[in-house]
């Protein structure tokens, strides 16, 4: 513990997408490594008051916190990294900013003064910036800053840390500019003038960067890092460099050999020592020397864009990691699976996971999946909207409830099996007010999730309006489909299983938020450890029949 917090900004210059969250959580893992308490917050400059109502084609994933936040997916990367939960004070948004200083302008706490961008919008930034601070939970606070430098939308946030660094006083605040050193191919040559440029942007704007981290495809020369020192007005032990990597979890140790932690801890006038990443490299050696592989088959309507999934994506590479398994995820698009063709899209996987999401787009082609999934005995996991395409199938196909559905596609439905929550009916805004965070589920004695979890109370994130509906319940238990995880406040149903199946299991929370380098969720561990037995269970059958 240290008497005064310290502030560290990232901010991203020439190009978006360069990775700052990545940089900012291997950064902070490596801090958290040698004693340190800290935290990252994002600052995303659109106006929406979260991402919530975006859609995923638009912003990637929506993720949410334990006190539920709908929030930029950076901030699962922070979790994963740093095993320690965000909250709603570890997001920021410019619509945010702009509804509470409007709301404080109706209330009548501005005593008559024009409202303005400075100083009354960077007051609020900066009082949002020092939130996690001023708490006393942590010593060290990493602010990423969306978008990249010059951008309009960016410029209140940037002179709001310019004035922050002022008024914390030396060696309590430090900015790390990224940028791209891009290789021309024609001239073989590293180019830096991208890197000069943006750097004098943020320049222009009352900032100077203390450190450059580079991102490049080939190594930075020596006579390259003294180039940018010189001109970008950095020491040359503050150039950095960042390789691509094979995997995001490789950039921890990448930093370590670059000694950014070493470089940021002088600048903050603080100790440094040698970070114990062991259990991190111990993780990493499984992941990346694994004795057995599997495909499991991600079924969603926006799988061209894998950070539609990303929380899932990581779940799997944490849980094969634990199992020494090497999951290959198949992504596969919901509208073009049918009757016809779902055995040859589904007939060769290890495993099934229907993806959540909103909407009818494609919901037949994944009620089609779970048909086959279920009787041909293949490992399932359905999640939110995948645990309710798997009581609709089952409606339909079990108990014979011809056109049974949810009242999100058909409100008009003879059978909605699954239904809007009750306190969802009333509601007409559409941002922040779904069932969002954490809450209990009490589990059913001598179910799977019982035993996966080895527990009898659980708490997982929740992001929904529409919920299993409890008056088909007899009936969906008689016929072999239990609901073995309740909410003890509610009785809503957050759990299927199907009794006469090796592992067919709905969830109606999101357990991917949960899952980190330090604690794979155990639901994903069993899945996997589920479809690798069923893998070695065809492989067995094959080599029989030949």
């Amino acid at each position: 513990m240290i008497d005064t917090t310290k502030y560290i900004f990232v901010t991203g210059g020439v190009t978006s997408s360069l990775g700052k969250g990545i940089i900012a959580a291997s950064l902070a893992k490596l801090l958290q490594a040698q004693g340190y308490r800290v935290t990252i917050q994002k600052l995303d400059p659109y106006i929406n008051i979260d991402p919530g109502t975006l859609n995923p084609y638009e912003h990637g994933e929506c993720y949410v916190t334990e006190d539920g936040a709908e929030t930029d997916l950076d901030l699962g990367h922070y979790e994963r990294f740093l095993n320690v939960p965000t909250s709603q004070a570890n997001s920021v948004t410019t619509g945010r900013i702009y509804q509470s200083v409007i709301q404080k302008e109706r209330r009548g706490e501005f005593l008559g003064k024009t409202v303005q961008v400075v100083p009354h919008i960077t007051d609020e930034i900066k009082h949002r910036i020092q939130l996690l601070g001023n708490s006393g939970d942590y010593d060290i606070v990493i602010t990423e800053i969306g978008g990249t430098v010059g951008d309009i939308e960016s410029l209140p946030y940037i002179e709001a840390v310019r004035q922050l660094r002022w008024d914390l006083g030396d060696n309590n605040g430090i900015v790390i500019h990224l940028t791209l050193i891009p290789y021309l191919s024609a001239a073989g040559e590293l180019k830096t003038k991208p890197t000069q440029h943006s750097v004098k942007t943020l320049m222009e704007s009352g900032i100077q960067a203390d450190i450059l981290v580079c991102r490049t495809e080939h190594k930075l020369p020596k006579e390259l890092r003294s180039k940018l020192a010189l001109f970008c007005n950095v020491r040359e032990e503050a150039v950095i460099e960042s390789l691509d990597a094979s995997t995001i979890y490789d950039v921890p140790n990448l930093m370590l050999d670059e000694g950014l932690d070493k470089v940021v801890l002088k600048k903050l006038a603080l100790k440094s020592a040698t970070p114990d990443i062991s259990k991190w490299n111990e993780f990493l050696k499984r992941h990346k020397n694994p004795k057995s592989e599997i495909t499991i088959g991600l079924i969603g309507k926006y799988v061209e864009l894998q950070d539609c999934y990303k929380s899932i994506l990581e779940a799997f590479i944490h849980a094969g990691a634990v199992k020494e398994v090497k999951v290959n995820v198949e992504s596969i698009h919901s509208e073009y699976i049918n009757q016809d063709n779902v055995k040859l899209k589904l007939g060769h996987l290890d495993g099934v996971l229907v993806a959540p999401g909103f909407g009818e787009r494609g919901i037949e082609g994944k009620i089609e999946a779970v048909k086959f999934v279920r009787e041909n005995k293949v490992p399932f996991l359905g999640i939110c909207l995948g645990m309710q395409m798997a009581v609709i199938e089952f409606a339909r196909n079990v108990l014979n409830l011809e056109n049974a559905d949810s009242t999100e596609m058909n409100p008009d439905t003879e059978h909605p099996v699954v239904n809007l929550m009750e306190e969802q009916k009333i509601v007409t805004d559409k941002g922040g007010t779904m069932r969002l965070g954490a809450w209990d589920c009490e589990l059913v004695a001598g179910s799977k999730v019982r035993d996966i979890y080895n527990a009898d109370t659980i708490s997982e994130r929740h992001r929904h309006r529409y919920e299993f509906n409890n008056s088909y319940k007899d009936q969906m238990e008689a016929a072999g489909m239990k609901a073995t995880g309740i909410n003890p406040d509610t009785g809503l149903v957050e759990i299927i299983e199907i009794q006469d199946h090796p592992w067919f299991i709905g969830v109606q929370y999101h357990p991917e938020y949960k899952s980190t380098v330090a604690n794979p969720h155990p639901l994903f561990v069993a899945f996997v450890k589920a479809a690798l037995n069923h893998h070695k269970t065809k492989k067995g059958v094959r080599m029989t029949q030949n």
